[in-house]
């Protein structure tokens, strides 16, 4: 299904929100990753200006630079605005404030802006989405995907979930998803079948906390791997 842009929230995350939300050590970094769902994080512009490898995928790539500014600049008030008017649904303990958060926001933006266009033309932003990734088998180490599996777990069922999960294992050595929360702020009612299925198929499944937080008592983080 074509992606529609303007019903899009295009923000993305830092290369240290990455780090604090999926844990990632600099032997993590050091190895060959893959972003799912990264939207307009800056997390590959800044890893590829250290040398590290990373690929990012999104269904927002089929968007020119521009395309994607305005869309950007279309809505991140109103969602500042809502965050403001739902005081008690937010730990402020990374981004300290409404204002702050819409400043890093504008800040890994622009970030991934300058780099959109070279990235595109050397394989570092990609057109696609879950659950059917068209890379080979084991081509990646770890495999990180941010506010998207979980987080929309009234929108995308548990099978699509299950599907999901099974793809970004075929493709990486190791799995990393990023909250553990609904929008509602409740735990999504698809771990235990996930942390259960995969357990069952000889994986090791961790639910981790982690050092970011945004949503109130989003501080999990789901790892996946093969035992040993």
């Amino acid at each position: 299904m074509a992606m529609v842009l303007d019903k899009v929230v295009p923000f993305g995350r830092s290369m240290d929100e990455y780090i604090k939300m999926f844990s990632l050590t600099d032997a993590d970094l050091n190895q060959n990753i893959i972003g799912i769902g990264d939207g307009p994080a800056s997390f590959n512009a800044q890893m590829t200006r250290q040398g590290k490898n990373v690929v990012s995928l999104d269904p927002l790539y089929q968007f020119n630079a521009d395309e994607i500014l305005q869309r950007f600049n279309a809505v991140v008030d109103d969602i500042i605005n809502q965050v403001k008017a739902s005081p008690g649904d937010w730990d402020w303990s990374y981004h300290q404030s409404p204002e702050n958060l819409r400043r890093n926001r504008v800040q890994v933006i622009t970030e991934f802006l300058s780099d959109y266009e070279t990235g595109k033309q050397n394989n570092r932003y990609i057109i696609g989405e879950l659950p059917r990734l068209a890379f080979a088998n084991q081509e990646f180490d770890l495999a990180l995907c941010s506010h998207f599996l979980f987080l929309y777990s009234d929108h995308l069922d548990y099978n699509f979930h299950l599907a999901s999960v099974g793809e970004m294992l075929r493709i990486a050595k190791e799995v990393r998803i990023f909250p553990l929360l609904t929008l509602m702020l409740q735990p999504s009612p698809y771990l235990e079948g996930i942390i259960q299925h995969y357990t069952s198929q000889g994986y090791e499944v961790e639910i981790k906390k982690v050092g970011y937080s945004l949503q109130r008592g989003g501080n999990q983080m789901m790892r996946i791997g093969k035992r040993g």
